[in-house]
């Protein structure tokens, strides 16, 4: 099992280096509810996380995330002091704090210039990170870290990526224009197969050729009527010859 996560994670890690230039080390942004995950469950996150990552990783929180593990007191004293020992990254909440989720979300806009991974257990976070493109997930489940396979978003914007790179914007225009040409020119073959069909072919043709069929036959029937009454005259005739000749 073990041999299965790291190479699910490993392949993980080729698609964010491949696709979105993710390098050594990786920053990871925790929040405390990933910390107290961590706490429960007895993982050791710096010792841990480079292995499983197959890199060198800095650790690191936000103010907003401590503040609000300071004022959640006791109940999270064990996570404070675990994102205590992480450096801290500045955030734009200097005067007015904000939760650690929100804090963590604004870290990753436009783009997730900064390359960050984001550590959380808490699923509301997850799924709102999941709708950004180029954003590891990393979370606990029991006693074991665990790199999210990239997200719908990540997928369908590198294809977009891709698509763009195989395909220059002069020649998008220019099948455009062509997609649009094609298909006036088979609106038009269209009517003019319609119009075809609706013509149809000519009925008095196949009279025509029933009359000439019928008037070829009736001269070879004339023909042995004649044949037959030449016939019968030839062998009147001939009678008639024999009786005479008995006469004479």
């Amino acid at each position: 099992m073990k041999l299965r996560r790291q190479k699910h994670a490993k392949k993980n890690m080729g698609f964010y280096k491949h696709n979105f230039d993710f390098r050594e080390p990786f920053q990871v942004l925790l929040d405390g509810t990933f910390c107290q995950a961590a706490l429960r469950n007895k993982i050791q996150i710096r010792e841990q996380l480079p292995g499983y990552l197959d890199g060198a990783t800095q650790l690191c929180t936000t103010r907003c995330v401590l503040k609000e593990l300071e004022s959640l007191g006791k109940a999270l004293y064990g996570a404070k002091l675990i994102a205590q020992r992480f450096q801290v990254r500045n955030c734009s909440h200097h005067k007015d704090p904000v939760s650690g989720s929100a804090c963590l979300l604004s870290m990753i806009e436009e783009g997730n210039p900064h390359h960050f991974f984001i550590a959380t257990q808490d699923q509301d976070l997850a799924n709102k990170v999941k709708k950004k493109a180029g954003v590891p997930l990393l979370f606990i489940i029991q006693n074991t870290m665990v790199l999210d396979k990239p997200s719908p978003k990540s997928l369908a914007f590198v294809q977009k990526l891709q698509t763009d790179q195989l395909v220059p914007e002069h020649q998008k225009q220019s099948i455009v224009q062509l997609k649009e040409k094609e298909g006036l020119a088979k609106q038009a073959g269209e009517k003019r197969r319609k119009r075809k069909r609706a013509g149809g072919p000519n009925p008095l043709s196949c009279l025509k050729k029933k009359k000439k069929t019928q008037e070829g036959q009736e001269p070879s029937a004339e023909k042995k009527k004649r044949r037959k009454r030449k016939r019968n005259r030839v062998k009147a005739e001939a009678v008639q010859s024999v009786q005479k000749n008995e006469e004479e």
